[in-house]
This record gives C-alpha cells, structure tokens and sequence, in this order.
C-alpha cells in the first residue's frame, strides 16, 4: 500500500536527523536543518499526489497498489503527477540540481550515519522510481525520460568534476557518490531489460562499495585525526593491510572489470546505449573522471612520503581487517561471479 510506503518514507528522517544533529560535526545544526527542509519539502509535494490519486480511485477509495494503478489519468494529468513525484524522489536519490543537501550532510554527519544515508537511504529514491514512479506514470515517464536522463548525466560530470578538486576524502566520496545515482537515474529511464538489471545490481553494489570506503576514512580520521588529502600521504608503508584493502574498494568504486560494480555499470551503460548513443557517450565520461579522483585520493592518502602527520601511522586491529575483508570479499565474489543477483532480479 502506497500509505505504507509514504509512512515510512517519512519515518526514515526522523532518526537521520537527530543522528545527524546530536553528533554530527561542527556546522551539524546548520546542515542539518538544510537536509531536513529538502526532503520535507519533497516530500510534502509527494503527498500532495499521493493524495489527489487516491481521490480519484474508483468506488469508496483506496490507497491499494491496485487501486492507484487502475487509475487511468489523462496525459496532461500524468505529466503534472510525474514531476510532483518525481521531484521528492529526485531530492532523496539526490539528483542535480536537487543535490545540494547531500554533499554537506555526508561531511557533518558521523561515519556511522553517513553509511546509512548513502549506503540505504538514498536508494530509497531509486526503488520508488521502480516502484512507483514509472509503473504508474507510464506516459509521462516516456515523455520526460530524455529530460531526466540529461539532468542526471549533467549531474554526473558536475559532481565529478568538483570530486576531483576536493581536498576532503568525505566530500571527495559524498560526490561520488552523486555521479553514481545519476547513473543509476539515467539508466532507469532508458527502459529497458539491460539498464534495469544494471540498476539493481548497482544498487546493491554500490551499498557495499560506499561503505567499505566510509570505514577507511573513518579509521584514517580517527588515527590521523585529519581528512584532508593534502595532510595525508605514505599511510602504506605504515598500514600495508589498509593500503591494499582501500585500493581494492578503490577500483571497485572506478568499475574496474571483476569488482562487483563492474557488472551494474556495463549493463547500464549496454541499455543506455540501446537508449541513446549520445546520452550514453556523455555518460561514460564520468568513467574517465571517476578514474582520475579515485585514483587521484588513493595517490594522495596511500602513497608517496610520509609527513609529521601520517608518520605515526599504525596497522589497523584485526576487527577492522575482518570488517574490511569481508566487504572486499563481496565486491571480489560478485565482480568474478554475479549469477546469483541476475538469477534474482530476473524476473
């Protein structure tokens, strides 16, 4: 029931917010609030819609899938609903030019809640688009799949470009992060079989990819007491077992063949193609960027000579070895074997 869903869709900002301003950084109040009236905003715009559907469903009302999706709206209808919905779901992914609460919220919050922001919630935008958006709007996301798809590829080389400037390995990862919903966003509306399996993969790949990056920073931060690349450097001749774990989620997070992103963003990119050759060749050039401030961090922070703050340096505890390994251990496993999450999206 789409009740449900808005129930908890709300529910879900609650606790990121109080995380995030009780324990957050020193502009957390400030950033908070800047996350929490973006989403409420969207938010209340989505309900608006949610609640005019629901009033046009037959008989005595419903907020029934079944319901809604009975529902037959005229094309003009569908177009205002699309963009009602779409914009709630649009600052949840985030997708440009809706993305400005998500860099700052990622800097602020603590590592713990930034996992969750990035690794579950923001994928909360993508599901109601498979979900929701697209099966019920089907007019209307045909009709404004080439404006999405642009806004989310120039997304991409936006928050791209601006990762490579960073000098903060949060920012840096939290702009990532925005080039690969944008990805995932495009690919969506490319409707078709190769892009949507691409979608749910990467979905669930890039979780497990963020995260493991968030926990590296984290320990850095907390050894090092410093995030800034330009403080950092040699952390491998003191930590080896860091160095090599983070390079491996470090080529994960470029989509290097036999990582398990590899997989989401050759499919995504096979629909996008299908979709739209010039679209898709814009798109792959964030392949290119993501190389250049990926590798360019890991550069920074791993290699070259230590200084007076990373000479300190010291291996980290086997409890965060095995955190680490175990997340490189599912990026390795699904890069070299990802039959199981295509035999279960297959259908």
């Amino acid at each position: 029931m789409l009740c449900c869903f808005t129930f908890f869709w709300e529910l879900a900002l609650i606790p990121a917010y109080f995380l995030c301003s009780i324990w957050g950084g020193e502009k957390r109040i400030a950033v908070t609030f800047k996350f929490f009236i973006y989403t409420f905003v969207g938010s209340l715009i989505m309900l608006l819609g949610i609640i005019y559907i629901y009033l046009h469903t037959a008989g005595s009302h419903s907020f029934s899938w079944e319901s809604f999706k009975a529902v037959q709206f005229s094309a003009s209808q569908q177009n205002i609903l699309f963009w009602v919905m779409f914009i709630a779901f649009a600052i949840k992914m985030p997708i440009f030019p809706l993305h400005t609460w998500q860099p700052d919220a990622y800097e602020q919050s603590p590592t713990p809640v930034t996992m969750v922001l990035s690794g579950v919630m923001v994928k909360m935008g993508v599901f109601a688009v498979i979900k929701w958006l697209i099966p019920m709007l089907p007019l209307a996301s045909v009709k404004f799949a080439n404006v999405v798809m642009i806004l989310s590829v120039v997304g991409m080389l936006y928050a791209s470009l601006i990762a490579i400037k960073q000098d903060d390995v949060k920012r840096l990862i939290a702009y990532s992060s925005i080039a690969h919903i944008g990805l995932m966003c495009a690919a969506l509306f490319a409707n078709n079989q190769y892009a949507t399996q691409g979608v749910y993969i990467q979905m669930f790949s890039h979780g497990i990819n963020v995260i493991g990056l968030w926990i590296v920073a984290e320990l850095i931060e907390k050894q090092l007491g410093t995030r800034k690349l330009s403080e950092l450097g040699g952390i491998a001749q003191k930590a080896p077992t860091l160095a090599i774990l983070f390079v491996i989620l470090a080529f994960a997070n470029v989509a290097l063949p036999l990582t398990n992103a590899f997989v989401g963003e050759f499919l995504m990119f096979s629909g996008l193609f299908n979709y739209n050759k010039i679209i898709a060749a814009f798109a792959g050039i964030s392949i290119i960027l993501s190389a250049v401030y990926t590798l360019g961090m890991v550069q920074k922070v791993m290699f070259g000579n230590s200084n007076a703050t990373t000479e300190n340096t010291v291996e980290i505890t086997v409890a965060q070895k095995l955190a680490l390994v175990i997340i490189v251990a599912l990026v390795i496993f699904f890069g070299f074997y990802p039959s199981p999450m295509l035999q279960l999206i297959n259908s």
